[in-house]
């Protein structure tokens, strides 16, 4: 299909700029949200988040002159002050940057980081592996974290402006407060019993016992302080000062309630580990589909790898032509055999040989197509090829499956009026993370480390994932940025863990082969087949007449909690003006901004 057809967009009425950058402070009464739209389309650059005070904030900073980078990071720090379980100082990320200058993509890692004594037991007890929830809030989880060291580069490279000036919105976003919304209600109540083990966590996020009612006003001075301490100090303030070292002692001797009957494993992170990190600037994965370059983040991430493989794969099916039940039938075997493959090959590249060339070829991708059929699904779990020595519809041995991998992160969208853009995607892992806020710091500690794998998922098979000292564990995390001859076309990512690259590649999808406007790709109905015998689904996409096709070809579902993902995206028209998009519904609805908003 020609570029020309392929951008068509079905844009639905700009919405109007959000003027508000924060929510003051005062009575609970008389408190009201930031209005929030999830699609706006308009010049001077684009931001899409999942929340209405940190799109305003970045849409801000386009509009006083920064780039796109000095908004993704603004965004970012007021991400973490108002969806604090999913991302934060505490946590880390991927970050991956269109530079409209050179029309180059460029990626850093930011992932957290084991500490040097971690080995492959780390989370293996008595000879058998914690069980998950015992691993997730115990300072054994908790990776040096990222994110601070992600924004200090990413502006020292790319932006504009100071690390003080791209926090401070966030830190008076903090002290001055914002609307609670049901969101932020209900992920309390989720883990308000294990909140409740550390009084640290309590006092914030359980004051009086319960957890904070919508329409009040919810204010963060412990982290506005870190903010500030990281404005006048720098990241060294984290990496090698004191709040740092308010860390290392959190890890070690986590502050729980005695009277808490959780069993809370300390952890062995040190200040020297914090000293150690750094933030690493990696070459983007890069695949061709249909005429378009498409960059992701390559390992330690799954992500930029399994959806070049998928799209590679699906290189050999016409899905522009097919019907719905075979375009859905391709792509979920497409990632059915991607997953497998993800999980035998790829880790840390400083530790593991990770084949990525050979993956992302062409050749290997052909390999594996030829093993789908469109009218019946493969049994999952499916055995991995060798990329390195791909033989033509041979099928593997050895089964991988795909362990659990937690789904709480947060993804935004920026660009800029220069056309440089963003695709961030960050988080603290589990909703909440460990559990743990530092205390006198305002900010949750990750549960990163439980993307490791705890034992060797497949007995006798090699496990590239495994804990080990210093190590990153893998990622599905997936900020891409699709190209059309050097420019930008899109840019879109997700939360949802595992489900997350099966989502950004749906998203793909749509836009580019099912001639759906960004913001229908991104609301349409999720299917996530990660190589298991059920595909985890929403129940609209089990209400769609298509679903009894493909289960008569074989094709298992089952329902997701309640949904995969909540993705953003931004868009450059043809004519100029950006598009920015949101989850419609996800997670309450997401956040659309752009700096001058342009009506049909």
């Amino acid at each position: 299909m020609p570029p020309l057809r392929r951008r068509r967009v079905l844009v639905l009425a700009a919405t109007a700029a959000l003027a508000s950058t924060v929510v003051a402070a005062g009575p609970a009464s008389a408190a009201t949200p930031t209005p929030k739209s999830p699609v706006a389309v308009g010049f001077g650059g684009a931001v899409a988040s999942i929340d209405a005070d940190a799109t305003a904030i970045g849409t801000k900073v386009l509009r006083d002159g920064g780039n796109a980078v000095d908004a993704a990071v603004a965004v970012a720090a007021a991400l973490g002050v108002t969806d604090p379980f999913s991302a934060g100082v505490g946590g880390g990320g991927f970050f991956v940057y269109y530079d409209a200058k050179t029309h180059r993509v460029h990626t850093l890692d930011g992932r957290e980081t084991a500490p040097k004594t971690a080995d492959a037991n780390l989370f293996v007890e008595n000879g058998q592996p914690l069980p998950f929830a015992d691993a997730v809030t115990s300072g054994l989880s908790v990776g040096v974290p990222g994110t601070p060291a992600t924004w200090s580069k990413a502006l020292r490279k790319w932006g504009t402006r100071s690390l003080a000036k791209s926090l401070k919105p966030a830190e008076d976003l903090a002290r001055k407060g914002f609307v609670v919304d049901q969101t932020f209600q209900t992920q309390v109540s989720n883990n308000a019993a294990r909140f409740a083990a550390f009084p640290s966590t309590r006092s914030l996020y359980l004051p009086g016992g319960a957890p904070p009612v919508p329409g009040t006003v919810f204010r963060n001075p412990d982290l506005a302080n870190t903010y500030a301490q990281l404005e006048r100090q720098g990241v060294d303030a984290l990496y090698r000062g004191p709040i740092g070292a308010d860390v290392a002692k959190t890890v070690q001797q986590p502050p729980k309630d005695p009277a808490s009957t959780l069993n809370v494993r300390p952890g062995k992170l040190s200040t020297e580990d914090l000293a150690a990190y750094r933030a690493i600037e990696r070459d983007p994965t890069h695949a061709r589909y249909e005429g378009l370059d498409v960059y992701g983040m390559p390992a330690p991430s799954s992500g930029g790898l399994t959806i070049g493989e998928a799209l590679n794969i699906l290189e050999n099916f016409d899905l522009e032509h097919a019907s719905k039940a075979d375009y859905l039938q391709y792509f979920l075997e497409s990632t059915r055999f991607a997953f497998a493959d993800r999980n035998r090959w790829i880790g840390d590249p400083a530790v593991i040989d990770v084949p990525a060339k050979e993956l992302l070829s062409q050749r290997f991708a052909d390999s594996r197509a030829c093993l789908i059929s469109k009218d019946k699904a493969a049994t999952s779990p499916v055995a991995p090829a060798d990329p390195r020595h791909p033989t033509p519809c041979a099928a593997g041995t050895t089964a991988a499956p795909t362990p659990y991998e937690g789904e709480n992160t947060t993804h935004l969208t920026v660009a800029d009026k220069w056309g440089n853009v963003v695709a961030y995607t960050l988080t603290i892992e589990q909703e909440g993370g460990s559990g743990i806020v530092v205390p006198g710091r305002g900010f949750l500690l990750n549960n990163e480390l439980t993307d490791f794998s705890f034992t060797p998922v497949t007995p006798g098979v090699p496990d590239p994932n495994l804990p080990g000292p210093g190590k990153r564990p893998r990622s599905s995390m997936a900020p891409t940025i699709v190209l059309d001859h050097g420019r930008p076309f899109f840019a879109t990512g997700s939360p949802g863990g595992a489900s997350i690259i099966t989502t950004v590649l749906q998203v793909i999808l749509g836009r580019l082969d099912r001639g759906l406007s960004l913001e229908d790709a991104i609301a349409a109905p999720r299917a996530s087949q990660r190589n298991s015998a059920a595909a985890q689904v929403e129940q609209a996409f089990l209400d769609q007449p298509e679903t009894a096709d493909l289960k008569a070809r074989g094709q298992g579902f089952s329902t997701a909690p309640a949904e995969i993902g909540a993705a953003t995206g931004v868009e450059h028209l043809r004519d100029g003006r950006w598009l920015a998009a949101a989850e419609p519904v996800r997670r309450g609805q997401g956040a659309a901004q752009v700096v001058w908003p342009a009506h049909w």
